[in-house]
């Protein structure tokens, strides 16, 4: 999937065989966004019902990375666990799919 740059940086040795290999994918250029993204969403739905708050996260995650969630789940069954903290410490609900 088309999801941005792709960074390759490698290293060989003098017969040319790779020796070190470091790929920086989209993901990586993305998660600032993508876990913003995620945060306004729980907010947004954390007053909803358990399921509104999960399609919301999820719709999140796919803006960003289609692959993450696997194109082959139709929305609304990828697996995902979200966990609502206060203060990053206290668990303020936890929901699972």
């Amino acid at each position: 999937a088309p999801r941005g740059t792709l960074i390759h940086d490698y290293d060989v040795d003098e017969r040319g065989i790779v020796t070190r290999a470091n790929l920086i994918v989209a993901t990586q250029h993305n998660i600032l966004s993508v876990n913003q993204t995620i945060a306004l969403s729980a907010e947004r739905y954390l007053a909803q019902n358990d399921e509104a708050l999960l399609n919301g996260v999820e719709f999140g995650i796919r803006c960003y990375d289609p692959c993450l969630s696997c194109a082959t789940h139709r929305l609304g069954d990828m697996k995902l666990d979200v966990v609502v903290r206060r203060g990053g410490v206290e668990v303020r609900r936890a929901i699972r799919r």
